[in-house]
């Protein structure tokens, strides 16, 4: 019997490669949640490498728990998990309401209070699968797509907002041939080099971009050889209930996205995921949140820019992944591992994002076609559930009025997509179902259509 894609391991130096290709599209958003906190709390440069570091490896090590899985643990999905972003605000504010040498310690008893919760809640919050037929999944893939590419426009302009060539013909230029090298490469090439064009295109990208004075490479010529996240570095953790209550709510924001995200990922593997499979997943999203302060992480989630790749690539081992993870580790092992990534121009990965992020929404509507959309009940759903969403990405400031934690949902677009998604599926597919199914007894095809608009995603 075949082994499911899934499940395929492949050559090692293709695995090897190909899982380079994962860390070099997730790299950014891993290195920058440790780099804000860490200038917050007010970390000298040599400090915020070993957050940096820090972070990378604990990335490294809940994606092994993801991918490859103990026990009940694990989704066993070319899932990479990282510092999730949803954290950053909470844990600047932590920092700010603490003295500095407090604020990592306290954050990091947070974080690990969080995730014990998480994984003690991943039993019943998995049974959610069931509100998420494929009107839903489609609308919240969508959204996860639609919502990173404003990352990938950020990113092409340039690393700093205040810079003079911060959107500069020469920046968006580099985002523009890098995205032709990788679109060229998918066009004309073929077998392996064709599933590698995103990586390619980051290395094309990178040394185009030198003549320019884009490429910095001191990052190589100042980090150490080895180093190790020494546990509780910053010191031992410290529990306060405010910061515990904030970290509990970014918990609850992390477990509904990864939730969104395993359904996704699940569509574009063909192996859909159920409740056992998201139960996993989730476990080892907050056990890796829950162990990663030892070694002076933070809270972990899964990255939704990597199921982009797997779209595009159609590589779906994840053990792929999993060798991705082991890069991660090796570079939070070691330094100057990690800095040859961040060499990359962010321009270069502006231009690789656009692909890989416009692949996540691609899928989302490839899902939406079979989501029953000639029932004008699911036209809403969609209708209202991509409005709501979209509404943080094109107007940041839209709840600037309402309390810090409250924002941490409102202000992520997947997450009140998903949520608005699974209410107005609950209001016109489950609420008063037993009264119109037998209404509509006499008519069969109507009635098929309406189980074929409310049908649980693991169906398919």
């Amino acid at each position: 019997m075949t082994d499911h894609p899934v499940d395929e391991k492949l050559p090692a130096v293709k695995m090897a490669t190909t899982g380079l290709q994962h860390v070099a599209a997730m790299y950014a958003g891993v290195v920058a949640p440790p780099l804000i906190v860490g200038a917050a709390v007010g970390l000298s440069g040599t400090e915020l490498t070993f957050l940096t570091g820090a972070c990378l490896f604990t990335a490294g090590l809940a994606t092994f728990l993801q991918t490859l899985g103990i026990w009940k643990i694990g989704a066993r999905l070319p899932f990479v998990n990282g510092v999730t972003f949803a954290g950053v605000a909470p844990m600047t504010a932590i920092a700010a309401a603490n003295d500095r040498s407090d604020a990592l310690p306290v954050i990091f008893g947070a974080v690990i209070v969080a995730g014990l919760l998480g994984f003690l809640a991943a039993p019943v919050f998995c049974k959610a699968v069931r509100f998420f037929p494929p009107v839903v999944t489609g609308s919240v893939i969508t959204l996860i797509g639609v919502s990173l590419l404003p990352v990938a426009f950020g990113w092409a302009q340039g690393p700093d907002a205040f810079a003079h060539d911060y959107g500069s013909p020469t920046n968006l230029g580099l985002a523009a041939t890098t995205l032709a090298v990788v679109l060229l490469l998918r066009r004309f090439t073929r077998g392996f080099v064709k599933q590698i064009a995103v990586l390619l295109g980051l290395v094309a990208g990178t040394l185009i971009a030198i003549p320019f004075g884009v490429t910095d490479f001191a990052p190589v010529a100042d980090a150490d050889l080895v180093g190790f996240p020494t546990p509780f570095h910053f010191g031992a953790p410290q529990f306060q209930l405010a910061a515990i209550l904030s970290m509990c709510v970014v918990m609850v924001v992390s477990m509904t996205e990864s939730t969104a995200d395993m359904l996704a990922l699940g569509e574009i593997v063909e192996r859909p995921a159920d409740e056992r499979t998201i139960a996993a997943g989730l476990r080892a999203d907050t056990l890796g949140s829950a162990l990663s302060p030892l070694f002076n992480g933070f809270m972990c989630s899964a990255f939704a820019q990597n199921i982009g790749l797997v779209a595009m690539t159609r590589i779906r081992s994840r053990f792929v992944v999993a060798a991705g993870g082991g890069f991660l580790v090796l570079m939070g092992l070691c330094p100057v591992a990690a800095s040859l990534i961040a060499v990359v121009p962010r321009p270069v990965l502006g231009g690789a994002g656009v692909v890989l992020f416009g692949s996540v929404a691609a899928s989302g509507i490839q899902t939406l076609m079979r989501a029953g959309l000639d029932r004008d009940n699911n036209v809403l759903i969609v209708a209202v559930s991509l409005a709501v969403g979209i509404v943080p990405i094109t107007e940041p400031e839209f709840y600037h009025a309402f309390p810090e934690t409250a924002r941490i949902v409102l202000d992520s677009g997947i997450s009140t997509g998903c949520v608005a998604a699974v209410l107005l599926n609950l209001v016109f597919n489950h609420l008063g179902r037993k009264e119109r199914d037998a209404a509509d007894v006499t008519h069969p095809m109507e009635a098929g259509e309406e189980i074929a608009g409310a049908r649980p995603a693991a169906a398919h």
